[in-house]
């Protein structure tokens, strides 16, 4: 059987090396491109020898144009201020881009990465662990049986290094439990900016952020009700399962047609993604 080959945007971070690392358990997948950015002190390097395995013979570089071409799909893990350049190389190379980068709304809007989907299967997933897709479906149902009541509070922690807050896994789970209550989108996330102080308005979806340490992830959805609550948890301990998630994902998509996906697509799916 013929390995697909993808591509690896922002190999030279914590993600992009994990992804390398766990490339082994996908023999279906084979890294033939390894992308930093311009001013990456790693370009040049093995990817493999960066990311503490074997040499893979694949370098890094900062031309994504020229490895799409040698690539079926791409792994965008990169920094915000990238996606809207990553977004383009890979429409003008017509190949499946996963983007697990997150923080870049302010960069990249809806309507362009609606406009991206019309022309390539385009998946966003801000967190791409398996556990956390499944973690979103219980979220989005619980806010559906729960009455109104309870309130919805997402706590969640992550290390010292973390650029935004909230984590876009937050952010995620609150649009889903908006989505349970009938909350659109924006109004699900609409106090995540926000200091609060006074009494709690009525139907808000809260939000509490802890930056410390090493903590790779974690992250609580509470609904809190008159004499009972409920918490629906995920922690993660190895940024491995946000490899093996996303190398999983970008499998399953090579074989999707152009459209905007999520995974909770991944955990719908019917196909063994192997």
């Amino acid at each position: 059987m013929t390995s697909a080959r993808a591509v690896i945007v922002g190999a030279s971070g914590r993600m992009g090396q994990a992804l390398v690392r766990m490339a082994c358990e996908f023999p279906a997948l084979r890294i033939t491109g390894v992308v930093a950015s311009a001013g990456s002190a790693s370009l040049g390097r093995d990817a493999g020898v960066l990311a503490g395995i074997e040499p893979l013979g694949v370098e890094l570089t900062s031309d994504l144009p020229a490895a799409l071409a040698q690539a079926d799909v791409a792994i965008d893990f990169s920094q915000p201020r990238a996606t809207r350049a990553n977004i383009a190389a890979c429409r003008a190379a017509g190949k499946p881009l996963l983007i697990g980068t997150t923080g870049f709304g302010a960069e990249v809007s809806e309507a362009e990465l609606d406009a991206a989907a019309g022309d390539i299967p385009l998946l966003i997933a801000p967190n791409t662990s398996l556990g956390v897709a499944l973690l979103a479906e219980l979220v989005r149902r619980a806010a559906r049986t729960l009455p109104r009541e309870f309130d919805v509070e997402i706590i969640e922690a992550h290390h010292r290094m973390k650029r935004d807050a909230p984590s876009g896994t937050a952010l995620a789970l609150a649009r889903a439990a908006g989505e349970g209550r009938g909350i659109g989108p924006a109004q699900a996330v609409s106090a995540a900016s926000a200091v609060r102080s006074g009494q709690r308005p009525q139907g808000e979806i809260g939000f509490a952020v802890i930056r410390g340490g090493d903590i790779v992830g974690e992250h609580t959805v509470l609904f809190a009700g008159p004499g009972e609550e409920l918490r629906l948890s995920h922690r993660a301990g190895d940024r491995a399962i946000f490899a093996r998630g996303a190398l999983r994902a970008a499998q399953w998509l090579l074989s999707q047609p152009p459209g905007r996906y999520g995974m909770r697509d991944i955990v719908h799916a019917d196909q063994s993604l192997g």
